[in-house]
């Protein structure tokens, strides 16, 4: 079968999995079970509703993570792509960078990747993440890295530029659904809203 055919029947198999009650467990493993090009199309194909149906069956099911997001075996400072998709009506598409900033590290560095025209007009998201208290990690925007690798954009305050209405005062709630996917919410302003993510690791 031609890797374009395999990954249209994927998809068509995964939407028809969350349009009814699933079980989550059920949902990883045929998640870890896809080809890297076919998961990655799921993430994309997803919906709202079905974002939001997967981030509450994905609650206390395993514990996310920082390992999860940067394995061990990628050296320190080094680019470990999520491709990701979220609720919003337009600009739905994007990428989040993570990296390990050095061994036995407790939080991991990131960014949003876009297009160089939104970066100029909104920021790049830089942030922090971290283990939480429970299953989920702690995507920080308040909480700027010390350092970047050379590759990454300029490091800026993310009440910069339309950041201010992205990224400030806000953090995500990241919980595991596979071995290389995730899904968050968004809370800004300590107000849970109703914006939802997935996120594929490459």
């Amino acid at each position: 079968m031609k890797e374009n055919q395999a990954v249209d029947s994927a998809v068509t198999s995964l939407d028809i999995l969350l349009k009814g009650t699933f079980d989550i467990v059920m949902v990883g493993s045929y998640l870890n079970a896809l080809p890297s090009a076919a998961r990655v199309a799921q993430v994309r194909a997803l919906t709202r509703p079905a974002q939001a149906a997967l981030y509450e069956a994905a609650k206390g099911a395993r514990k996310l993570t920082l390992e999860q997001l940067v394995p061990t075996a990628v050296p320190d400072m080094t680019d470990v792509v999520h491709q990701g998709k979220n609720s919003l009506r337009a600009f739905n598409q994007f990428a989040r960078v993570f990296c390990r900033p050095k061994r036995d590290a407790k939080q991991l560095w990131g960014y949003n990747r876009a297009g160089k025209l939104v970066i100029k007009v909104v920021g790049p998201g830089y942030c922090t993440a971290y283990e939480g208290p429970g299953d989920e990690v702690i995507v920080d925007y308040a909480r700027l890295p010390e350092g970047k690798p050379e590759s990454w954009p300029e490091i800026i305050p993310n009440q910069a530029r339309l950041g201010r209405f992205v990224y400030a005062n806000s953090i995500d709630a990241l919980r595991a659904v596979s071995s290389h996917v995730t899904v968050g919410r968004s809370i800004r302003n300590n107000q849970v809203m109703d914006n939802w993510f997935v996120l594929c690791r490459e």
